[in-house]
């Protein structure tokens, strides 16, 4: 494996691990709690971060931009999912990104793949995509501060 490949296995995975920490410990009623109507809440992102994991990432790793996990189904963003069942999806996404990752040379990072607005490199849309992950991941940790922060003048706030 190249060192490129190596390094940016390495930052997926502390990505995953962080995600994995910043979930820790979630409720439903805290997922679903939003600090003003126009926000999103923590199962809007963990819906959106369990497709990224399990078909963008995949879609760009495999430079096909078809593909679609096995029994994975059509309609994931669309329904709500609980919470066990979008941190588990998460969790087999990031092993496949993991293993993906793997199986990529330095030539595979350089090559052209169709994206959603054209040809780019794979190295670009994976940056974009994982950068996408730590995004996300600090939106979670914003809103379980906020909760935090308001639990310590409402201890029963979200309980």
């Amino acid at each position: 494996m190249s060192e490129r490949v190596s390094v940016l296995k390495e930052y997926a995975k502390f990505i995953f691990e962080s995600l994995k920490e910043t979930t820790k410990d979630l409720t439903e009623k805290e997922i679903d709690w939003r600090p003003v109507p126009e926000s999103n809440n923590i199962r809007w992102i963990l819906n959106h971060l369990a497709r990224i994991s399990n078909v963008g990432l995949q879609r760009i790793i495999k430079g096909n931009q078809e593909y679609m996990p096995k029994g994975w189904p059509a309609d994931y963003a669309d329904k709500t999912h609980p919470l066990e069942t979008m941190i588990a999806d998460i969790e087999k996404g990031g092993k496949a990104v993991i293993r993906g990752l793997g199986g990529l040379t330095s030539k595979d990072l350089d090559a052209d793949i169709p994206l959603w607005r054209g040809t780019r490199k794979r190295q670009f849309a994976l940056f974009a995509y994982l950068s996408e992950l730590v995004h996300h991941r600090g939106q979670i940790a914003m809103l379980r501060g906020d909760i935090k922060r308001r639990r310590e003048k409402e201890p029963n706030f979200l309980v």
